[in-house]
């Protein structure tokens, strides 16, 4: 299995609303390596979510400060704490913007065997987490900033 394309910030597919996983097969295995290779293909990278391959999937996989997995399905707990910091996608790489997120997540789901998983994370893999569950319901992380910070950050993309 080989790094698959990622799919570019401009790409309608990013749009999607991902559909929820039923079937915990080999299928759902293969998405899972391939969104983990794509992610440790290239320096930096801290989170993917399946749709950043074109995949309609409610999958993500992080592998941040040693700590690394998957959760399909996922659904996050967002603590009020909230912080602001600088945040890039890898469907729009090289453009970093401060953005204001909570603090520390649980993300509960399940893992690709269909067995649940709880992943309790703060600073910034609550933010990769956060990140890469928006892509899931088609939210772009640009859509947080007000307009003209959009706009600005649009313009760079």
């Amino acid at each position: 299995m080989t790094a698959r394309q990622i799919r570019p910030f401009t790409d309608p597919v990013l749009r999607g609303v991902a559909e929820p996983v039923t079937v915990f097969d080999r299928a759902l295995r293969d998405v899972v390596k391939a969104l983990t290779l794509t992610m440790r293909a290239g320096a930096g990278r801290a989170g993917l979510a399946a749709p950043q391959l074109g995949l309609p999937l409610r999958v993500v996989a992080f592998d941040y400060d040693g700590k690394a997995g998957h959760v399909v399905n996922p659904r996050l707990e967002l603590s009020e704490r909230r912080i602001v910091a600088d945040e890039a996608c890898l469907s729009a790489p090289g453009v970093w913007w401060p953005l204001e997120r909570s603090f520390s997540v649980v993300a509960r789901g399940r893992d690709m065997y269909g067995k649940p998983v709880t992943v309790r994370a703060i600073g910034m893999l609550a933010r990769v987490l956060q990140h890469e569950v928006d892509h899931l319901d088609g939210v772009l992380f640009s859509d947080h900033l007000a307009p003209e910070e959009r706009e600005r950050f649009l313009a760079r993309v």
